[in-house]
């Protein structure tokens, strides 16, 4: 890690994009990337907390203080924040997940100033007032509630609570009913000033910018804050405790299909085999070509939707697989998911599913930074979760590097690991489910 002060530059492109980093005193870290020929830039202040950071007691602390801090500053009412994003066409806004947090803006480049100063603003200024925090607490509640009625996302936080069993990772990004009601300004308010510290943050920046001018916007909107020889807070590392899994959980719900999800944990974040797991999902169920969707859909026409997705934490992580069916065909549908994870256990892939499935991830990699939001989100999120930078052509080499024989490896390792399942549905009982959905 470079010392406090230091600016170390990361990477040149032939087409002139460049990447630079710097750590500020108190260990702010400042990243940005000089895309030229676009006329917008992106900015994020990126901070490392997030569900899994709550006690218990405060669950979705961090959401709900994700809500707040735009309510208002020191020096800006929450509509005067609005009327200023809005009156030059940007966008202002910040979402919430297990291991952080992050707040952007997007606006034409020469509004830049303007997009720093109202992040800036927001995190570090927010007044946290009782009015707001009702108001507020209302919103979050009828976001559960929205939450409650979207099948797919319930079944997504009860399949999470049933896999990462009575851990904080488990437990929804916007916490319960119960623990927004019941929770007080005072330990929201303890929660934002011991949490957002200097050495957890990251100002990420893309687009048509010049590093020297956002150190510069910085240092101007964070003055004082910055002191201190504090180092950046190293990345989250180790290996979660957490229970067994649960083997199903069921969800009774109303619904007119029936909602199944099920997997088993697999690779944390920093585990050199993520690119073969990538490599994994995407051959099983991450395109029109995969295994899932072929056997289920095109095959069969069992279902409209099924597919398969991985989540990678500091120190554990998941691979899933999601399908909606109609309820009668239900028992057929799991049937063919368990084959077909079976199959792939036992045999792995072909050379060419591996093949196509390394083509989509290289596209969808080089595709998805045809904007300045994602370069941002790229390198935002990568320096807050490794302190490190790849750049695309490493990471494609990475990608290039998997072997069929390395997926099937793997996929012997995972698909054989205990397996939780949810579903959300029209079953009253666990005994009315098909004896397919849990095996």
């Amino acid at each position: 890690m470079a010392k406090n002060g230091s600016t170390r530059l990361l990477e040149r492109t032939e087409s002139g994009c460049e990447v630079k980093r710097t750590v500020l005193p108190g260990g702010l870290r400042v990243i940005t990337e000089h895309v030229p020929g676009v006329r917008s830039a992106s900015v994020g202040v990126w901070v490392g907390v997030g569900s899994r950071d709550e006690q218990q007691s405060v669950a979705g602390a961090a959401h709900y203080l994700e809500h707040l801090l735009f309510k208002g500053t020191a020096k800006r009412t929450a509509v005067q924040i609005a009327e200023e994003i809005d009156a030059v066409g940007g966008e202002l806004n910040a979402f919430t997940a297990k291991e952080h947090t992050c707040y952007y803006a997007h606006v034409l480049d020469t509004d830049l100033p303007l997009a720093m100063d109202l992040v800036c603003d927001v995190v570090f200024d927010a007044v946290l007032a009782e009015r707001d925090m009702e108001i507020e607490r209302s919103v979050v509640l009828e976001e559960i509630a929205m939450r409650d009625d979207d099948p797919e996302d319930l079944l997504h936080d009860t399949f999470c609570e049933a896999l990462l069993n009575g851990h904080p990772l488990g437990r929804p990004v916007l916490g319960t009913e119960e623990s927004i009601t019941g929770m007080s300004r005072t330990a929201l308010n303890g929660f934002y000033r011991r949490r957002y510290a200097m050495p957890k943050m990251v100002i990420a920046a893309a687009g048509n910018i010049d590093h020297a001018t956002v150190l510069r916007h910085a240092r101007r909107l964070l003055r004082d804050r910055l002191t201190g020889d504090q180092a950046p807070n190293a990345p989250r590392t180790g290996r979660a405790r957490i229970a067994k899994p649960q083997k199903f959980v069921l969800h009774s719900d109303d619904t007119e299909q029936a909602h199944l999800m099920l997997g088993m944990r697999a690779l944390d974040r920093h585990d050199p085999r993520r690119w073969t797991l990538g490599v994994l999902n995407t051959a099983l169920g991450g395109g029109m070509s995969s295994r899932l969707f072929q056997e289920v859909r095109e095959r069969r026409g069992l279902a409209y939707q099924v597919y398969s997705s991985v989540a990678s934490y500091a120190d554990t992580g998941h691979l899933s697989v999601y399908a909606g069916c109609q309820p009668d065909r239900l028992g057929s549908v799991a049937g063919v998911v368990h084959s077909v994870l079976a199959e792939v256990a036992a045999d792995g892939f072909s050379d060419a599913e591996v093949a196509r499935a390394k083509g989509q991830l290289r596209g969808n990699l080089v595709l998805g930074l045809e904007d300045t939001s994602s370069r941002m989100s790229r390198i935002g999120k990568g320096e807050l979760s490794y302190h490190e930078y790849l750049t695309v052509e490493q990471t494609l080499e990475r990608i290039d590097a998997v072997r069929a024989d390395d997926v099937a490896e793997l996929a012997a390792e995972l698909l054989n690991r205990p397996v939780a399942t949810a579903l959300v549905g029209p079953y009253a009982h666990a005994d009315d489910v098909p004896t397919e959905v849990v095996r």
